[in-house]
Order: structure tokens, then sequence, then C-alpha cells
């Protein structure tokens, strides 16, 4: 059992090398054929006069700094779009936590209110007129502080 799980990890540890070195051939494949070309285009611009060389140079800059125009609007585009969906989510993260504050601050103004319903029950001496704002479920402790 030992052994033939060691020759199944050195069969898997063969085939990953083997895949590896396939990928590597294959770069180098074209990584060659790359350069075959940039030195058939450097022979020919050789075989070019002065000014046709320079001109061919011009060229070959211009379509250079095209594609890496090209590549930068693209990049562009997509920090564009990522800017906006933060932009949403920075909205999204604000409206919770302002929600959250106003939460916070309505929280312990009805424990003021209750706590100040039975102080003002308690000093009977004070005159209190107006409205009184109350939660519905509020009701019978309000009845009940009022009798007593």
């Amino acid at each position: 059992p030992v052994l033939r799980l060691l020759e199944a990890q050195l069969q898997d540890q063969r085939r990953e090398h083997e895949e590896e070195i396939e990928a590597l051939r294959k770069q180098v494949d074209l990584m060659t054929e790359e350069l075959e070309k940039k030195q058939q285009a450097f022979l020919q611009t050789l075989q070019l006069s002065p000014e046709m060389q320079v001109e061919f140079g011009l060229q070959q800059e211009i379509t250079r700094l095209t594609n890496e125009n090209l590549d930068l609007k693209e990049l562009l585009e997509k920090l564009e779009k990522n800017e906006k969906k933060l932009k949403k989510q920075l909205k999204i993260y604000m409206k919770k936590v302002h929600d959250f504050e106003a939460f916070q601050t309505t929280v312990p103004v009805e424990r003021k209110h209750e706590g100040s319903m039975q102080v003002a029950v308690q000093r009977k001496e004070k005159d209190f007129q107006g409205m009184l704002e109350y939660y519905k479920e509020d009701e019978p402790l309000l009845i009940q502080n009022l009798i007593t």
C-alpha cells in the first residue's frame, strides 16, 4: 500500500513536470516566432533608404503608442466602472450608518421620555400643558402613571 501510494505520487509529479515542460516549450516556440518576425522586419528596414527607415520607425512607434493608448483606455474604463460601483456602495453604507445613528439617537430618547413621565407624575407641583408623544405599546403604562 505505501509503495503504491509513492508510485502514484511519483507518477503525478512526473505528469505535472511534463505538462510544465510542454507549456514552456510552447512559450519558447512563440517567442522564437516573434523574434524571427522582428529580425525579418529589421532586415527589411536595413534594405530601405534612410528616409524610409525613419518613416518605418515612426510607423512602428505610432502603432506601439496606439496599442498602448487602447490598453490605457480599456484600463480607464474598468477603473471608472469600479469607481461607480464603489460610490454606490459608499452611498448604501452611508445611508445605513445614518439610519443606525438615527436609531441610536431615538432609542435613548424613548427611555428618557419614560423617565420624564415618571418624574412628571411624581412632581405634582409642576403644571405641564401641551401634547405628549408616546408609542402605542406604552399606552397602558402611561394610563397607569396618570391614574396614580
